[in-house]
């Protein structure tokens, strides 16, 4: 009885590897060694961006946050020190939005931030 070579699970897993591959440039979407290597390192890559988009993120909530303290004469460290000896528990993202949606709002939480800070 001769031997099986390329079995139905060899076929599949290369066409999981292609189709992943879809979309990528020369060699890399159809030569299956290229295509494993490429499909390997980006699957890789997507891994490691979705943990660092979450620190992006908070990067971008406090240069907001530090940017609308400055306008109403508050370094952003004394912002969030003002914000801690207030008992305030709000998170970046939501201070992020207030400061730039909802102006009045954001001057309200940053008046209460700087009466703790002289007390």
């Amino acid at each position: 009885m001769p031997r099986a070579v390329d079995g139905s699970k060899r076929r599949n897993h290369r066409k999981k590897i292609l189709k992943l591959a879809k979309g990528y440039w020369g060699r890399r979407h159809s030569n299956y060694k290229t295509a494993k290597d490429a499909v390997t390192k980006a699957l890789f890559y997507a891994y490691r961006d979705r943990k660092d988009r979450k620190g992006d993120f908070r990067r971008m909530w406090i240069i907001r946050i530090n940017a609308a303290c400055r306008a109403e004469g508050i370094t952003y460290s004394r912002f969030i020190q003002g914000l801690t000896r207030a008992g305030i528990t709000i998170n970046r993202k939501a201070l992020a939005y207030l400061a730039s949606e909802d102006v009045n709002a954001f001057k309200a939480v940053a008046a209460k931030a700087k009466t703790a800070l002289e007390v």
